[in-house]
C-alpha cells in the first residue's frame, strides 16, 4: 500500500512538472520532435475572460451589523431629542408659574410683574428656542429637505430667540428705572449683556457669510469652526447667566423666610435651574456628536453644478450594455463633481449657532 501510494505521488508530481514546462502533458518525451516538425514557436494564447468577481460570503452580515448599528443610533439620537424637548418645555413652563404663583403675574407698566417678562423671555427664547435652532440640522427626516430651506429655519429659530431676548432686557431696563434701582453692576448683568452682544453678532455673520450667496467658499471655511464654536460657547454661557439670576432674584427678593431658610418658592427654583442645566448638557452632547451629523452626501444634489450629473441617477442606469466606455466615462465624470459637491458641503453646510 504504501509503495502504491509512493508510485501515485511521483507520477502526479511529474505530470504536474511536465504540464508546467511545455503546457501539456506530452511536452516531455515526444514533444521535441513535435516541436521540430512545427519549425516555428507556437503563439502565446491571448488573456482568457476575466471572471466575475464575487462578493465575500460576509458581506450581507456586515450590512446587517451597520444597519442595526445605524437604527441604533437613530434610537439614541430619538431618545435624547425627546428628553430634551420634554425637559425644554417643562422648564418653560416652570418659569411661567414661578412668575404668576409666587412673583405676581406679568404686565408692562413699570411694575416688578413688567421684571418678570425677563426670565420667562430668557427660557423660551434665549435657551429653549436656541436650543432647538442648534439640532435643527441633526434631525434625520430633515435630511432629505433643501439646505437652503434648512438654513432659513436655523436662522429664522435664532432671529426668534433674538428678539425675545431683547425684549427682556428692554423689561430689566425699564423696571430698574422706574424703581430708581442701578444698572449694569453685578456679574450677572455683564455676562449677560455680553452674551447678547456676542449672539447678535453671530446672527448678522450668520447671515452675512452662511446664508447669503455673496460668501466665497474660502472665507466660508474659514469661518465655519469659529461659527460652531461660538454658536455652542454662546449657548452655555447663557445657561450660566440664567442660573446667576434666578439665584441674584431669589436672594433680592426672598425676604421672611429669607433664601437661606429654603421656602417653597426657592426650592421650586432651584429645580428650574436643575432643568435648565439637564436641557443644555442634552442639547450640547447632540450638538458635539460627529456621527449624528447631517450626511453631506444628501446635499450634493442642492451644489450640483449646471450640467452635472449625479451618481447613480438615471441618464447613468438607462446606457446599453453595449457602451462600456460611455458608462465608465460618465461615472469618472460624475465621481470628479460629486467629490467637488462634498468640498463646497463640507465648507458651507453647517452653521451651528
Amino acid at each position: 500500500m504504501l509503495v502504491l501510494m509512493a508510485a501515485l505521488a511521483y507520477l502526479y508530481g511529474r505530470s504536474g512538472a511536465e504540464t508546467a514546462e511545455g503546457g501539456r502533458p506530452d511536452a516531455g518525451q515526444g514533444g521535441g520532435e513535435r516541436r521540430a516538425a512545427a519549425g516555428t514557436a507556437r503563439p502565446a494564447p491571448g488573456p482568457g475572460p476575466t471572471p466575475p468577481a464575487r462578493p465575500g460570503p460576509s458581506f450581507g452580515a456586515l450590512a446587517a451589523v451597520l444597519g442595526a448599528r445605524k437604527m441604533e443610533d437613530y434610537g439614541r439620537f430619538l431618545a435624547l431629542l425627546v428628553s430634551a424637548l420634554l425637559v425644554g418645555f417643562v422648564s418653560v413652563v416652570f418659569s411661567l408659574v414661578w412668575v404668576f404663583h409666587y412673583r405676581e403675574g406679568l404686565s408692562w407698566d413699570g411694575s416688578p410683574r413688567e421684571f418678570n417678562w425677563h426670565p420667562v423671555l430668557i427660557i423660551t427664547g434665549f435657551v429653549f428656542i436656541q436650543g432647538i435652532a442648534i439640532i435643527v440640522y441633526r434631525l434625520p427626516w430633515t435630511w432629505k429637505c433643501s439646505k437652503l430651506l434648512m438654513k432659513f429655519i436655523h436662522a429664522g429659530l435664532n432671529t426668534i430667540a433674538m428678539i425675545l431676548a431683547i425684549v427682556s432686557m428692554v423689561a430689566v431696563f425699564e423696571f430698574h428705572n422706574a424703581k430708581n434701582i442701578p444698572n449694569m453692576y453685578s456679574l450677572h448683568s455683564w455676562i449677560g449683556l455680553t452674551a447678547v452682544i456676542f449672539y447678535s453678532l453671530q446672527l448678522f455673520l450668520g447671515f452675512a457669510v452662511f446664508l447669503l450667496p455673496f460668501a466665497p467658499v474660502s472665507l466660508r471655511a474659514a469661518l465655519m469652526p469659529i461659527h460652531v464654536y461660538s454658536g455652542l460657547t454662546i449657548f452655555a454661557t447663557v445657561i450660566a447667566t440664567a442660573l446667576m439670576g434666578i439665584t441674584e432674584k431669589l436672594i433680592f427678593s426672598l425676604k421672611n423666610p429669607a433664601y437661606s431658610a429654603s421656602p417653597p418658592e426657592a426650592t421650586f427654583v432651584n429645580c428650574l435651574g436643575l432643568l435648565l442645566v439637564i436641557f443644555g448638557a442634552l442639547i450640547l452632547w447632540m450638538a458635539s456628536r460627529s456621527h449624528w451629523k447631517r450626511p453631506s452626501e444628501e446635499n450634493a444634489k442642492v451644489l450640483q453644478p449646471i450640467g452635472g450629473t449625479p451618481e447613480g441617477t438615471e441618464a447613468e442606469s438607462t446606457m446599453t450594455d453595449g457602451s462600456n466606455a460611455d458608462k465608465s466615462d460618465l461615472r469618472i465624470n460624475s465621481e470628479a463633481a460629486r467629490k467637488q459637491n462634498l468640498k463646497l458641503d463640507e465648507a458651507g453646510q453647517r452653521s451651528t449657532m
